[in-house]
């Protein structure tokens, strides 16, 4: 190319450059008649807004200061809500005066889908700025009540989520305070190229206030933010199979939750792929720190957390492989083969397990397969967990149900664990490293409990003094399992590692530290 042409080509972009953000429109609801009293509805007088500066080759839309009362809003191309420091969109508690643009069913089979911000099947789109958002989920279902006699599980699906995002590529929240929602807070449905960060979310008051959800989305950047929620915090789904949430980065999140911390699933029908979440401190939460559940035919793989902080957390990890296999878009969707979990590595966990749990006493980690289909290669590495302690000989025998077709939750594995450590069963190439737990108080169940295994491997682990134990490690129905490094010298047991049901010696121990007189073996067939 010429320099002449260069030049040319050069001037043409930067005018192209220069007329995009000469033309591009920075419009404020109150020119459009929109009052910010808190009572006055101002959805039409926002939409029109909105509108105007998408047909200006898109801006920002701008809320000054005050209260301003909405019903569903819809963003547009190129479109950004700019909401300045003390400028509330504030939710109608009337649900007549909300859309849903994208019906689906949630994974309790509650049709859902009503939002106060929606964006659907557009591209560049945002929210920003030191302003909130408040869906006075309180008041909305105080109101519904009224009129609304049905059940409180079938009823709740009718209110708006706060923000909907659905088949949209490019978009960024930022800054925002999300508070309040009458349902779920935020839901990015398909959609690609998504950036959020440095926003509060604060959700709590009524049923299913989940925080962020990621629903079958790609080249997801969450970061820096501080999420408190009634229902799950941070959580991954694939309410359709056609999509998968694959390359997607978390860090630096602050996480409170009445249920899941970090979660995939439960909805799970296209895969969990290439998610790395890192450096996240959970704290105060009722239902799990992290849980990775594949149920719906997804095929979870290639994740990796690391470097989490859990404080005063209910079971700090699950992990399920099962066979319920839901729908949830009827008629765009068929019914899912059993999926997989594989390739999935967590690593530089700190957890201090809360003493009250849903399962008494509290055990650790929970990880199950179903018969014939096993979890796989599954690696967890630098885990230190603080327990209550507490366990009786008869906790150890326990029976804990399959469930195979059932709603993955750590209550649907009780009323108890029979390890306070770590519980797995139908899993193959699990490996622990340096895993280390203490607990307040004697637990007469082994530390580890592995059923229905195969190349099982535990090095480098630290097990707390107990006393009048049946076995440290029990090992049933495994073959090829290697244990080495451990330090047992404060633990007392009638034996190191108990096997049942399996033939020959399938375990290899390498150079332990024991209780001196404590039999390496038993074997029991």
């Amino acid at each position: 190319m010429s320099c002449n042409k260069k030049t040319r080509y050069l001037f043409v972009i930067l005018s192209l450059v220069f007329t995009t953000r000469v033309h591009a429109a920075e419009v404020n609801i109150t020119s459009y008649g929109a009052i910010g009293n808190g009572v006055t509805l101002n959805t039409a007088a926002i939409q029109r807004a909105i509108d105007d500066c998408a047909k200006n080759n898109g801006g920002k839309v701008i809320f000054p200061e005050g209260r301003f009362l909405s019903g569903t809003i819809v963003l547009k191309s190129n479109v950004t809500l700019l909401l300045r420091k003390d400028a509330v969109l504030l939710a109608s508690t009337d649900l007549n005066d909300y859309q849903n643009l994208d019906p689906f069913v949630e994974g309790l089979g509650t049709p859902v889908g009503w939002a106060l911000i929606a964006a659907v099947d557009v591209m560049n789109v945002g929210i920003e700025g030191e302003g909130m958002i408040d869906g006075q989920g309180a008041a909305v279902k105080a109101k519904q009540i009224l009129t609304d006699n049905r059940p409180e599980g079938q009823r709740w699906g009718r209110r708006p989520f706060l923000l909907r995002v659905v088949r949209c590529n490019g978009v960024k929240i930022s800054g925002v305070s999300l508070l309040y929602s009458a349902a779920w807070t935020s839901h990015y449905f398909q959609s690609r190229n998504i950036s959020i960060s440095n926003i509060k979310l604060l959700s709590v008051g009524v049923a299913h206030n989940d925080g962020i959800d990621i629903d079958g989305c790609q080249d997801v950047d969450i970061k820096n933010s501080d999420i408190e929620s009634g229902d799950d915090a941070l959580c991954f789904k694939t309410t359709s199979s056609k999509m998968p949430c694959s390359n997607v980065l978390i860090s630096g999140m602050r996480l409170k939750s009445n249920q899941g911390a970090i979660k995939m699933g439960t909805e799970s029908m296209a895969a969990f792929e290439h998610i790395k979440i890192a450096n996240c401190y959970i704290y105060d939460t009722k239902n799990g720190g992290i849980k990775l559940l594949s149920v719906d035919g997804a095929h979870l793989h290639d994740i990796g957390i690391s470097d989490i902080t859990m404080v005063e957390v209910r079971t700090p990890i699950l992990i399920r492989l099962g066979s319920r296999l839901s729908i949830f878009r009827k008629g765009e969707d068929i019914r899912q083969q059993t999926g997989t979990l594989e390739d999935v590595t967590i690593r530089n966990v700190k957890a201090k397990a809360a003493d009250n749990a849903q399962l008494m006493p509290p055990s650790g980690i929970l990880i199950t397969g179903i018969p014939g289909h096993n979890i796989k290669n599954l690696k967890l590495e630098n885990i230190a967990i603080q327990l209550a302690g507490g366990g009786n000989i008869e906790n150890s025998r326990q029976v804990v149900p399959e469930a195979i077709d059932q709603y993955p939750e750590v209550k649907t594995f009780g009323p108890v664990i029979p390890a306070y450590g770590i519980w797995a069963r139908h899993v193959e190439g699990l490996k622990l490293y340096n895993i280390s737990f203490t607990i307040g108080g004697n637990d007469m169940r082994p530390v580890f409990v592995c059923e229905d295994g195969k190349d099982i491997e535990l090095n480098g682990w630290t097990v707390p003094k107990t006393t009048k134990t049946e076995a440290i490690i029990r090992l049933e129905h495994v073959t090829a399992a290697v244990i080495m490094h451990v330090d047992a010298k404060s633990s007392d047991a009638a034996s190191f590692v108990r096997v049942e049901g399996s033939s020959g010696v399938p375990v290899k121990l390498v150079e332990n530290s024991l209780v001196q007189g404590v039999p390496n073996v038993t074997i029991v067939n």
